[in-house]
């Protein structure tokens, strides 16, 4: 039962999100407050769970569960999979809502708006990491980002196919088990880190003011967004006008 608490716990994050009938998902909504419980709920959690005797006992679960000397560099690369859907739709014959000019700002837009909060975050609060590498563990980066990807991927394919456009929750929610699997995160980070990143798919998807930036009538633009990976994770951008 205990061994097993912490991947139930992440399931229901993915079926929070999930779990909502396809027909209602799909009818159009405007961006109100009542979008951002959820993702303030995960984050305020988060907060409180920081050093708690409940998210000690998590990290000890996932310890005896995967093995103290458990090591994959699978969470160093599932955040992007969201990415290569965003752009893939169409291949597998499901429309986006967004061009792909406008999908490519949006993902640039939420995942550095995403980033800015995180690393501000964890240098103000300077939290060891489990594995006691670094103290710039609160919030979890890959979280955060797994789930601005996976939140953009929603908006942009909800209408054309559900299954489709909430596949990304799967691979976030794996992203964050396996942080935690790695002994790079407790529990707490994931969870304000999934909030965070919820919060900043959600804002952008509906309110992105630089998509209406445009450098003249006859020029034509092109994106390429492309991921980064070191000790930290990123994404850069390269645009071309034509």
């Amino acid at each position: 039962m205990k061994r097993t608490s912490l991947l139930l716990f992440f399931t229901f994050i993915f079926f929070q999100m999930y779990g909502q009938g396809p027909d209602s998902l799909a009818k159009p909504r405007k961006l109100s407050y009542k979008s951002f419980i959820f993702p303030a709920l995960l984050t305020t959690s988060g907060i409180v769970m920081i050093n708690s005797d409940f998210s000690n006992r998590l990290q000890d679960q996932s310890n005896i569960f995967f093995g103290e000397n458990f090591k994959t560099g699978t969470d160093n690369f599932l955040p992007f999979v969201p990415i290569a859907q965003i752009y893939m739709g169409p291949v597998f014959g499901f429309k986006p809502k967004d061009n792909i000019y406008n999908r490519t700002v949006d993902l640039a837009v939420a995942n550095t708006l995403t980033l800015a909060v995180v690393q501000v975050t964890k240098n103000l609060v300077r939290y060891e990491r489990p594995d006691q590498s670094n103290n710039l563990s609160f919030p979890s980066g890959h979280s955060a980002i797994a789930f601005t990807t996976a939140a953009l991927l929603y908006h942009q394919y909800r209408d054309s196919n559900m299954w489709y456009a909430t596949s990304g929750f799967l691979f976030a929610t794996a992203t964050g088990v396996l942080r935690i699997a790695n002994n790079k995160h407790f529990a707490p980070d994931v969870i304000t880190g999934a909030g965070i990143g919820l919060a900043s798919g959600l804002l952008v998807s509906y309110y992105n003011p630089i998509r209406n930036i445009r450098f003249g009538k006859n020029k034509k633009a092109t994106a390429l967004l492309y991921p980064q990976i070191g000790n930290q994770i990123g994404l850069g951008l390269l645009v071309r006008y034509q």
